[in-house]
């Protein structure tokens, strides 16, 4: 009633009579759902008829803080201050000022004062508690997160903070300990079930963490966490079947994810049914267009399967969503070296070293095509950079060998000849390989056979 007849005045520009709390509801209301410029319309109304509401004076601050506006906060706290000092939001609105200047030493001071007049200090050591956060100071921020819970054992934002904690240093077994404590006095927690399994997870005990998560499932048959992460846990011991199962039953429960599709393409895959494994990748990418770890897997398939044509499509449906993925542009030059579209291939070897990628391998075929098309210069350059990555590899001396053969710099060859020779002689296949013209030559089969 009070906020349709607040919204008629807004229309109307006529002046309505509301009390400080019908207004305090009003503004409450549409901080709420967000729209500020409405509650700070409504605050500025609400002072107007009762300018010594303090109740009203510390919504502007919150809206105040909102805004970033600090200085303004500052201002209307202290003028609180003087008349209310030991109000106890005024404690928090000032923690909530130093947490955003970064002072949260000074925060955690000035909430602590609080305590002394507070009838709840539930929230206030759960504030306590996310400023040592902020510091990094995990064991502080976890004592604090812990009364929290001795008030109310259903408290899951503190849970999940407490785990949390555990998880940043690393120290699973410690927070497997307290699940264990927790559910002892909770055990009808499908949230702390639910937590148990992954700390279980974290350290690869997968039969224990499907056990837990059995327990959330059986508390909460729609919990979709329980079933996914149970599903993750029996894929790490090969029981793709089931893995299945709990992956479809997260389907029913909400609207399908391309994750979910992803997973089930992936169980099936290992169970050799490459078919229906394109099927679930398909859902998946229907599902999201964006998500190219998906077309990648079909690509994968395609090219497994020899059917290159459709894995140049599916590669490239990746590329069009990471064009700066080095793996993807791997991808994309082998399947052009299986359909001989080598300026394709050139181009995506290219690709690969400008986006930093200096694996030998890469540098090897990228020379390797250009010398198959017989653009010798472009391959001699290619291999000189490589040599300056690459001292003591025989694979770019022989290469190098060849190509200053080519481009009638005998001295350079040979110099290279022997260098690979003296790496690896057996290597010198290379040469039959690439360039078998050279090995009828006299002076290189000379060569050849002082490191035999």
């Amino acid at each position: 009633m009070s906020l349709s007849k607040f919204e008629s005045m807004l229309k109307t520009n006529d002046v309505y009579f509301f009390d400080a709390t019908e207004f305090e509801e009003i503004i409450q209301h549409y901080l709420n759902i967000g729209k500020h410029a409405l509650a700070k319309k409504a605050i500025q109304l609400g002072l107007a008829q009762h300018p010594h509401s303090i109740t009203l004076k510390l919504l502007k601050i919150e809206v105040f803080i909102f805004d970033d506006d600090f200085e303004s906060a500052v201002a209307l706290i202290k003028e609180i201050e003087a008349v209310e000092p030991n109000n106890d939001e005024l404690f928090f609105q000032k923690a909530v000022i130093l947490s955003k200047y970064k002072k949260h030493e000074e925060a955690i001071e000035v909430l602590k004062k609080s305590l002394d007049y507070v009838e709840d200090p539930v929230d206030v050591w759960a504030m306590i508690g996310m400023e040592y956060l902020y510091m990094d100071d995990y064991d502080n921020a976890r004592l604090n997160f812990a009364k929290c819970i001795d008030v109310d054992y259903e408290d899951y934002s503190s849970l999940y903070n407490i785990v949390y904690c555990f998880e940043m240093q690393e120290d699973f077994e410690q927070s497997i300990s307290f699940l264990e404590k927790y559910l002892n006095k909770n055990p009808y927690s499908e949230v702390a079930w639910h937590q148990l399994g992954k700390q279980y997870f974290e350290i690869q005990d997968y039969e224990n963490a499907i056990r837990a998560f059995d327990y959330a499932v059986i508390i909460d048959e729609t919990f979709i966490g329980g079933y996914l992460e149970k599903a993750k846990s029996l894929e790490q011991v090969g029981r793709f079947e089931e893995a299945i199962e709990n992956y479809l039953v997260t389907l029913e429960l909400d609207d399908p994810t391309a994750y979910a599709y992803v997973r089930i393409g992936e169980c099936y895959e290992k169970l050799g049914a490459p078919g229906t494994a394109i099927e679930y990748y398909k859902k998946a990418v229907y599902e999201d267009p964006l998500l190219d770890k998906a077309w990648l897997l079909l690509t994968d398939l395609y090219y497994d399967a020899e059917n290159y044509h459709k894995a140049i499509y599916y590669i490239n449906k990746a590329l069009q969503i990471d064009d700066t993925n080095i793996m993807y542009w791997r991808k994309y030059a082998d399947i052009n070296i299986k359909l001989n579209f080598f300026e394709e291939t050139v181009k995506a070897y290219q690709m690969c070293i400008d986006l930093g990628d200096i694996d030998i391998d890469v540098y090897i075929a990228l020379a390797d095509v250009l010398i198959f098309q017989g653009e010798f210069k472009d391959a001699l350059k290619i291999l000189i950079k490589a040599k300056n990555i690459y001292k003591e590899f025989a694979e770019l001396e022989y290469r190098l060998f060849g190509l200053f053969m080519i481009a009638e710099k005998e001295q350079y060859a040979y110099m290279h000849l022997k260098n690979a020779l003296s790496i690896d002689y057996d290597g010198f296949s290379i040469i039959n390989e690439l360039f078998p013209t050279l090995l009828e030559k006299a002076s290189v089969q000379k060569i050849v056979a002082q490191y035999s």
